[in-house]
């Protein structure tokens, strides 16, 4: 079997992105491998590929376990046998995969950087019959990469205890510098190299700098009348906006669940697994959110404010349009952005780091407020040297979104013609119950690009799903009867169904709350939401005449005391009446007061 029997036969595709099938050819030579491949260029399916072809274990460093797993089952539903292991395993399953692996069980094999370098795992190693290993998010090893992690820096050992095993490093975002470095930490030996341009031709790059946090809102309001049933990443800065944003769109119809470090860990997967489904089409996460998460049908990303650095925006921008197909990246800056950058990079102790956090702030800035090319400025700051100086794609090249126009009223995607609309919903909806029933994100089942071009064959017979992209003989196999099913029913006049009855609005579900006696804190467990966001949401009722101010929310010396200073300093110096009144009042004791004042003054 060559590589492109395989191909088409585990993956279903009939031709390789650029580079891959090269790629592919110096995994099986033997050969070290330093790849960049852009976000979206299927590095993975480069390694694994390879795996199928050489019959032996590729082993996988990856510090991701939500990735690890996602790829492990994913492989899964293409017949190909893989297995990760972790901390999440208990001794005697990690005895069993340990044993299977020595036997010659798998073809790729994941493990985290700080198990690959124990010792008792290495010795392990040495007893399976290691093809090559790869080091995925090779950025990760050097300490001028947007993700440094110290541990990566112990992985040249795999050269002293594997000194004949071929290494390949793959990463998505590296600058010459981060290159250097990848090359001399893991100690490769005349690597092939494959540095892949960092220009994705399907994403179109906008930014805007926002007087304030209600213009980004409007114009959050109108993105979703542009992406309706679309699934869209929204970036906040804070938990609090992150919460806020997502009980915002909530207000105006827009399913979104928020994303951050601080919720409880199972609400924090079921949100994910959510919006992995196609359940809920927006997720508003801080950048906590992301890593591992390769969801190929993103139609948009939108950051609400300046990242930290030209790097991780790339990464973060890049997690749109994963299928090829168009996508926007959006970001919506405040001046205050920089400020607050400024200030946390003077916090920082080392002089090496504060300088190299400078020079990512200068670099972002240029992004944001230059007038050139967009795409152009990503690429020659990874080292590359366009040919072309426009793209003809970014908002400073001429291609303005129509939601940014003020007064703008813009017309939802239109899906193209030949797509039943409808059918591809029954389709996904099939897709998300089977996902539930495998416990994996929906993508893994099937793709939203298979999906499609179902959609538009609605095909009949098994034969019919041959050539389809995404659809391999194992998932034919697996799926084609239950798909050419699915397709029946709908003729037969079968659709999703409506949802019952008006949604509640996060508005209405706390006035609701409210009048039910809980308390805020009560609220906020029921909802998940921290405290302060759920002040936030109450006294913007408030001021707008959804709810009275009630006395006894707050303690009763306190409201009378709030009001005289906020009368004499002003409603909207919130800091510093904070520091006029005794250190026990609370911001949200200021804040659910001074509404009440708003709302009486209108």
């Amino acid at each position: 079997m060559d590589s492109r029997d395989a191909l088409r036969r585990f993956w279903g595709y009939d031709t390789f992105r650029p580079r891959q099938e090269e790629i592919i050819s110096s995994l099986t030579a033997g050969r070290d491998v330093a790849a960049v491949l852009p976000t979206g260029g299927g590095k993975s399916l480069c390694y694994q590929l390879a795996a199928v072809l050489h019959g032996g274990t590729a082993v996988v460093v990856s510090p991701l376990i939500a990735l690890m797993d996602d790829q492990v089952r994913q492989l899964a539903e293409m017949g190909i046998p893989a297995a990760v292991l972790n901390s999440t395993l208990n001794y005697g399953e990690q005895y069993i995969i340990q044993k299977r692996a020595i036997e010659g069980a798998y073809r790729l094999l994941y493990l985290s950087p700080e198990r690959l370098v124990r010792d008792d795992t290495l010795a392990w190693l040495l007893q399976v019959k290691v093809a090559f290993f790869v080091i995925d998010e090779a950025h990760c090893i050097s300490e001028w990469g947007h993700d440094f992690r110290p541990e990566y820096r112990q992985l040249l050992s795999i050269r002293g205890k594997f000194p004949n095993t071929p290494i390949a490093a793959f990463t998505a975002s590296a600058t010459k510098r981060v290159r250097r470095d990848i090359l001399d930490q893991l100690g490769l030996r005349d690597p092939d190299r494959y540095i892949l341009s960092f220009f994705r031709p399907n994403l179109r790059y906008h930014a805007r700098q926002c007087k304030d946090a209600r213009e980004q809102q409007r114009l959050l309001t109108r993105a979703f009348q542009q992406y309706q049933g679309e699934s869209v990443i929204v970036y906040a800065p804070t938990i609090r906006e992150v919460e806020d944003t997502a009980d915002r769109l909530g207000n105006r119809g827009i399913d979104a669940v928020p994303y951050h470090g601080q919720m409880d860990a199972a609400v924090r997967k079921r949100n994910q697994d959510r919006w992995m489904s196609d359940e809920v089409r927006v997720l508003v996460g801080t950048i906590a959110f992301g890593l591992g998460i390769n969801k190929p049908g993103v139609r948009a990303v939108i950051h609400l404010s300046l990242p930290k650095s030209l790097e991780q925006y790339y990464q973060e921008s890049g997690r749109a349009g994963r299928d090829g197909e168009p996508a926007d990246c959006v970001l919506l800056w405040r001046r205050k952005d920089i400020g607050l950058q400024a200030y946390f990079i003077n916090e920082i102790s080392g002089e090496e780091e504060r300088k190299r956090s400078w020079w990512r702030l200068k670099v972002m800035r240029q992004f944001a407020e230059g007038e050139g090319c967009r795409p152009r400025l990503i690429c020659t700051h990874f080292g590359e040297e366009p040919r072309w100086a426009q793209c003809g794609q970014c908002d400073n090249c001429g291609n303005d979104l129509a939601w940014f126009a003020e007064r703008a009223a813009p017309a939802p995607v239109v899906t193209p013609q030949e797509i039943d609309a409808e059918l591809l919903e029954w389709l996904r909806a099939w897709r998300r119950k089977r996902a539930y029933e495998q416990a994996v994100a929906a993508y893994v089942v099937l793709p939203d690009v298979t999906l499609r071009a179902l959609a538009t064959r609605a095909p009949r017979e098994i034969s019919e799903l041959w050539g389809i992209s995404g659809l391999g003989t194992k998932r034919i196999e697996r799926y084609g009867n239950e798909i050419l099913e699915a397709v029946r029913q709908y003729q037969a006049g079968a659709r999703v169904a409506a949802p019952s009855g008006p949604k509640e609005s996060p508005r209405d579900h706390v006035k609701r709350l409210l009048a039910e006696g809980k308390t805020f804190e009560d609220i906020s467990r029921i909802r998940q939401r921290t405290l302060a966001a759920t002040i936030d949401l109450v006294s913007a009722m408030i001021e707008d005449g959804d709810i009275e101010f009630q006395e006894s929310w707050i303690p009763s010396s306190r409201a009378p005391a709030i009001r005289e200073v906020a009368e004499h300093y002003g409603l909207d110096r919130l800091k510093t009446i904070k520091e006029m009144l005794p250190a026990e009042v609370t911001y949200e004791d200021i804040r659910l007061v001074v509404a009440a004042l708003k709302a009486q003054a209108r």
